[in-house]
């Protein structure tokens, strides 16, 4: 393991909810079922689970998703590309403050995760919540709040990390860093945590800039971008014909742009635009792909010019869901929240190898002095850990369903899922991932799970479900 991993385990860009009970609400206008997972709750809540005669606060929501936002759908906002969803039979749904497809007329939800995982799909994730921050103190400012060995990250390069709670080191936000030159990052935050997102990071700078006067730094919000994913194993010879300079500059090359790094890059497109795009290749999905940051006023000619490609269709929140958790990537609110830090998480590897020895000036970052323990001695400092599960024929295992030992007869309490579905590459095998008592996490270990008040077989599991497809440089 190097001391940063470019996004080596997975991404949160997409947040995406679960496939779970359904509820009325109204769309459009009208009254529709919906997943019960896209309806938020009015106020979070943490389950507390007996686990060897003590409570441990596990990420459980009662079912519901923390990332919906339970307003009137009038009120929602809308991203740059939400007149295309409707032109294109989007079912548009209450998410994360936003007006989001759930699905569009052409494809059902598994037919659209069979698509993705054989050609290529086009997610609109505007909603998220991209940032700049420039100057002689951003590195310092990062390094402070989130665990990565940001100083070791190349130009160009991103890598998978987390905004962490001071002292306690809980997870505020995942993030995805990259870092474009000596003194600029771009990072992406989730859309359902922007007001505590912002809320911490003012915080956050101004005690750096109280206490490093002379390190100057510019904090923006890119709010004048949209974002778009195009995912599959087509997405690169999709994109690529798009490319201005393609076949005589190197740079226009997306064979030589591997996962974890980005360029800025022109596209040739039906209007004149001299502004470049910045495209990273990474995703939420666990296949190639890229994600591509773009001036809101190009935003439809970008994403209907893609869509001219007959590989490439668009895709909603229901795919979204079941791609990401094949993919073993967490969901934020749900799968992880302030109540985890990342090794309860099982995103240990998220912090540096060069900032985990305590008297190492590097290692004072917001809750090193809980987190550096737990990576130290597990065994001794956890409680809980996140884990994936394979659960017998049935009913799926969905969010707050109680993980019991499957050999007590009390049905004691060991753990809860966090997220569960069948999942349409498995030919409907039931996964789902959540948090068990230490000591019972290891690979193989039988549980049980209670569903619809019956108790299922499930077996721990490793993540990710399938095999990941990141475009990565030839081995040597």
């Amino acid at each position: 393991m190097s001391a940063v991993r470019p996004l080596r385990r997975g991404l949160h860009l997409l947040g995406s909810k679960s496939i779970v009970r359904t509820v009325p609400v109204g769309v459009n206008g009208t009254l529709t079922a919906i997943p019960r997972g896209l309806v938020s709750p009015q106020a979070r809540c943490a389950l507390r689970s007996p686990i060897s005669g003590r409570s441990v606060a596990l990420p459980a929501n009662n079912g519901v998703r923390y990332a919906s936002t339970a307003v009137p759908f009038g009120s929602l906002r809308k991203t740059q590309l939400y007149d295309l969803h409707l032109e294109k039979g989007a079912k548009m749904v209450p998410f994360a403050g936003f007006a989001m497809p759930l699905q569009y007329s052409d494809l059902s939800h598994v037919e659209s995760h069979h698509w993705t995982r054989e050609k290529a799909s086009l997610f609109d994730v505007s909603h998220m919540v991209q940032h700049k921050l420039s100057g002689p103190g951003a590195l310092d400012l990062l390094m402070k709040v989130t665990p990565s060995s940001l100083d070791k990250l190349q130009d160009n390069t991103s890598t998978l990390s987390c905004l962490l709670e001071p002292y306690t080191g809980g997870i505020v936000d995942d993030t995805v860093i990259t870092r474009l030159s000596k003194d600029t990052f771009y990072f992406v935050t989730n859309a359902g945590r922007r007001d505590e997102d912002l809320a911490f990071l003012q915080a956050e700078i101004d005690i750096f800039k109280s206490a490093n006067p002379g390190k100057h730094l510019t904090w923006e919000i890119l709010e004048d971008r949209a974002l778009i994913a195009l995912q599959g194993p087509e997405a690169s010879a999709a994109l690529q014909p798009l490319i201005k300079g393609a076949g005589s500059d190197p740079a226009a090359d997306l064979s030589t742009l591997y996962f974890g790094n980005c360029r800025y890059l022109h596209l040739n497109l039906p209007v004149a635009s001299e502004e470049p795009l910045l495209i990273s290749r990474t995703g939420y999905t666990g296949e190639d792909g890229f994600e591509i940051s773009i001036p809101a006023s190009l935003a439809t000619t970008v994403t209907t010019t893609l869509l001219e490609n007959p590989s490439v269709r668009l895709a909603g929140l229901a795919a979204r869901d079941s791609l990401r958790l094949e993919a073993g990537m967490c969901l934020y609110g749900h799968d992880i929240s302030t109540s985890q830090t990342p090794p309860s998480a099982g995103l240990g590897w998220i912090v540096g190898k060069d900032r985990r020895d305590p008297a190492s000036p590097t290692s004072r970052f917001n809750g090193a002095e809980t987190i550096l323990p737990q990576l130290a001695s597990p065994a001794t400092t956890l409680s809980q850990r996140r884990v994936g599960f394979t659960v017998e024929k049935g009913s799926p295992a969905r969010e707050g369903a109680i993980i019991v030992d499957i050999n007590d007869e009390s049905k004691t309490q060991i753990g809860v899922v966090t997220s569960g579905l069948p999942s349409p590459s498995l030919g409907g095998t039931n996964i789902a991932m959540g948090y068990i008592k230490q000591g019972l996490h290891k690979k193989g270990t039988e549980v049980g799970i209670l569903v619809r008040n019956k108790v299922r077989k499930a077996t721990v599991t490793a993540m990710p479900f399938i095999e990941t497809k990141f475009y990565r440089p030839p081995k040597a």
